[in-house]
């Protein structure tokens, strides 16, 4: 990578400017995003405010389509299921019928009775959060790294997990079949330090080449 490219990625991405200038910085790293972000047009920042309830959106989001998180994130949203206090009071059934799993209303009581320092995870490397957060029940490492780059902005953490990484990275480079998450994470080191542009880059190209819907 070109030094002046490196010197301006954001540690980051909190604004507009801040993803444009990872996009810079992560075709410099691999030439072939330049295709890839021309097809997709402007990449959304989806940046989102910390805490718990956002790391309950993300596991609420596990191994579901987006649409099926979103219809249940607005059900829990109307009734009042996205804080701490809210989830610890709530039944199973108040749960179940905002369309949380039974496992899922399971890791979401863990979640709010583990009473996290959120502000603390605000500082920490990504490995760090990842490590913290992967003790908790119900989350795993796609949960943790999701969190850590939307909900604090990391500029840097690829959740190579994510099947629609997969698929777009398969079609995106013509590759013989979709990559496992371990083949998929060890192509992403060549995209650092941009790797959360390079998801959000994947993400929305996955969304063209599918005429489905990606995350991002």
């Amino acid at each position: 990578m070109k030094k002046s490219a490196m010197c301006q990625m954001p540690a980051r991405i909190e604004t507009e400017a801040d993803l444009a200038a990872g996009q810079a910085v992560l075709i410099a790293c691999d030439t072939r995003f330049a295709s890839i972000l021309a097809a997709t047009g402007p990449l959304p920042l989806r940046r989102q405010p910390d805490g718990f309830g956002a790391l309950l959106a993300a596991i609420v989001g596990q191994q579901i389509s987006t649409a099926a998180a979103a219809a249940i994130w607005a059900r829990m949203v109307a009734g009042g299921l996205t804080q701490q206090g809210a989830i610890l009071a709530a039944s199973d059934t108040d749960l179940r019928a905002a369309g949380l799993s039974r496992p899922k209303i399971a890791y979401a009581r863990a979640l709010a009775g583990a009473d996290l320092d959120y502000a603390s995870l605000r500082d920490m490397p990504t490995a760090a959060v990842v490590e913290q957060l992967t003790d908790l029940p119900g989350i795993g490492r796609w949960t943790a790294e999701i969190y850590a780059c939307f909900a604090l902005g990391h500029a840097d953490v690829f959740a190579a997990g994510d099947l629609a990484l997969q698929v777009a990275a398969a079609r995106a480079f013509a590759l013989p079949a979709r990559p496992s998450e371990a083949v998929l994470r060890r192509m992403a080191q060549d995209w650092a330090p941009a790797r959360a542009v390079a998801a959000r880059a994947l993400w929305a190209y996955y969304r063209i080449a599918t005429k489905g819907e990606g995350i991002a």
